[in-house]
């Protein structure tokens, strides 16, 4: 990136910072969304059906509850068993992907062959602290091992030194195989590690770098997914871009929360339970697959 590109990104980053300082509308205090859009005024609409379309035109979902979730175990100590029973759920419940760590990725991709279920693999994971080419190689590797899907951690150090360039090479390294090979790429921005002034500008540089999708949270840090959070990544990246709510997703009046904030995909252990109480079926146990 030379110069006048930096420039230009600085001064889209400085727009994106004056525009979030602008006064805020009205937000409910239930959900810290915008009020129009609180799950609780809405609740009647989004029983009926709501949750089924996808609320902006990139990474929504036509499927029903199910296609929204990114089915994850990103445990370290799952054992195959573990990673058999998800993908077993996955294909039963016909959830967007499973979630796991690249050394399951070739297992997961034998076993929903055929299935209509994705086999999503995170990079950088869960500190974002390796280096561009670390990541390029991680995500090239995961998809020949059969992954349609990449959740990347951006390098959270360079970006509160305010090293623009190194973050959205960072981010490059990962969305351009994935784009060569037509795979997803999701950004990870670590939102409770970030002040609002960081998020807006970790979510310019994924839209500028290419990415699909932007990303609250590994579940392995400080804080995970929050309204307020997917409200303002969404008012960053617009409708070209889908949103992730990720860490926390525990049960279906979360998702419809982070639905109503702009979310078009959430990640969660909890998903088969999710699913269940979206068709007023006795819920399973939350899992724990953070």
């Amino acid at each position: 990136m030379d110069t006048v590109e930096l420039q230009r990104l600085i001064r889209i980053i400085v727009e994106e910072i004056a525009a979030a300082q602008a006064p805020a509308p009205t937000r409910c205090a239930c959900h810290s969304v915008m009020y129009e859009c609180c799950p609780d005024r809405l609740r009647g609409v989004l029983d009926a059906g709501a949750t089924r379309l996808g609320l902006h035109a990139a990474g929504g979902a036509a499927g029903g509850v199910a296609a929204m979730i990114d089915h994850t175990l990103l445990k370290a100590d799952a054992a195959r068993h573990d990673i058999e029973t998800l993908c077993r759920e996955a294909a039963e419940y016909h959830f967007a992907s499973v979630c796991v760590n690249p050394t399951w990725v070739a297992a997961c991709a034998r076993l929903l062959a055929g299935s209509g279920v994705r086999v999503c693999s995170v990079v950088g994971f869960p500190l974002g602290a390796t280096t561009p080419d670390t990541k390029h190689f991680e995500t090239r590797r995961a998809i020949f091992d059969g992954a349609g899907e990449i959740d990347m951690v951006i390098n959270v150090g360079a970006l509160k030194s305010g090293d623009l360039r190194l973050v959205e090479r960072d981010i490059e390294a990962v969305a351009i195989p994935c784009r060569e090979a037509g795979a997803l790429s999701k950004v990870i921005i670590e939102a409770a590690l970030l002040s609002d002034d960081e998020k807006i500008t970790a979510c310019t540089l994924a839209k500028a770098a290419g990415a699909d999708y932007v990303k609250t949270s590994t579940g392995f840090g400080p804080g995970g997914a929050t309204a307020a959070d997917v409200a303002l990544m969404r008012r960053v990246v617009g409708d070209e871009m889908g949103v992730k709510a990720a860490g926390g997703v525990r049960d279906l009046d979360g998702l419809k929360a982070m639905v109503a904030a702009g979310a078009t995909r959430v990640g969660a252990s909890a998903g088969v339970r999710i699913v269940q109480e979206s068709r007023g079926e006795k819920p399973a146990v939350a899992g724990k697959g953070y």
